[in-house]
C-alpha cells in the first residue's frame, strides 16, 4: 500500500471514547493505520477508567495526553470519527 490512511477520533476531552477507539484501532491495524485522537475541549488526563478497560485487555493509554482538535488535523484525516458526545 502506497499511502497509509489515517484515521481521527474526536471527541469533546479526548480523554475516553476517542482515545479508547484510537487505541483499539492501532492495536487491530498492526500499523496499517495511522490513527490519532483529538478533542474540542482537551481535559487534563485520559480518564483512569477508560485506561482500566483497556488494561484488562492488555492495552496501556496511561501515557496518552489528550490533545486539542485542530482544522489540520481534520484535513490530514483521511476518515474522521465522531464519537457523538457533542463535540465540536
Amino acid at each position: 500500500m502506497a499511502h497509509r490512511p489515517e484515521v481521527l477520533f474526536v471527541c469533546v476531552h479526548n480523554a475516553g471514547r476517542s482515545q479508547m477507539a484510537a487505541a483499539l484501532l492501532a492495536h487491530h491495524a498492526l500499523g496499517r493505520v495511522a490513527v490519532r485522537s483529538a478533542g474540542s475541549e482537551p481535559g487534563e488526563r485520559v480518564n483512569p477508567a477508560a485506561a482500566a478497560a483497556l488494561a484488562e485487555w492488555g492495552l496501556d493509554i496511561t501515557a496518552a495526553v489528550p490533545t486539542r482538535l485542530a482544522t489540520d488535523d481534520v484535513e490530514a484525516a483521511d476518515v474522521v470519527v465522531t464519537m457523538g458526545c457533542g463535540d465540536t
